[in-house]
């Protein structure tokens, strides 16, 4: 059996016209790996979380007999320590088990909208 001569050529153009399109495709193209993909989706759901406990935070810390003195506590203390000051309240704290770093993320949302107001 004969191979033609430009089948070498050919194929080596088939190859490194793959490696091109997966260079371009993975770093302009907008493709993702599964791993990415999955990384990815769990931050936004994370966050999702956290927009959608937020308000309820705000409603908790409101509902509190003494919500006007903790608010402006809430409102002295440092932008930067706001977040723990409503989490150590317990106004962030759900039922269910969320893991520690989403009470935090929670916490500090529920403080900037509360400060907000």
């Amino acid at each position: 059996m004969k191979i033609p001569v430009e089948t070498k050529p050919t194929l080596w153009g088939v190859a490194i016209g793959a490696v091109a399109l997966a260079i371009v495709g993975f770093n302009w193209g907008g493709w993702v790996t599964g791993g990415k993909s999955e990384t990815s989706a769990q931050q936004r759901a994370s966050e999702a979380v956290v927009v959608a406990l937020a308000p309820i935070c705000v409603d908790k810390f409101q509902q509190a007999s003494n919500a006007s003195t903790n608010l402006v506590e809430l409102k002295k203390a440092d932008q930067w320590s706001q977040g723990d000051y409503v989490e150590k309240g317990g106004w962030a704290t759900v039922v269910g088990n969320n893991p520690p770093a989403q009470q935090t993320a929670v916490a500090r949302a529920c403080a900037v909208l509360l400060v907000a107001t």
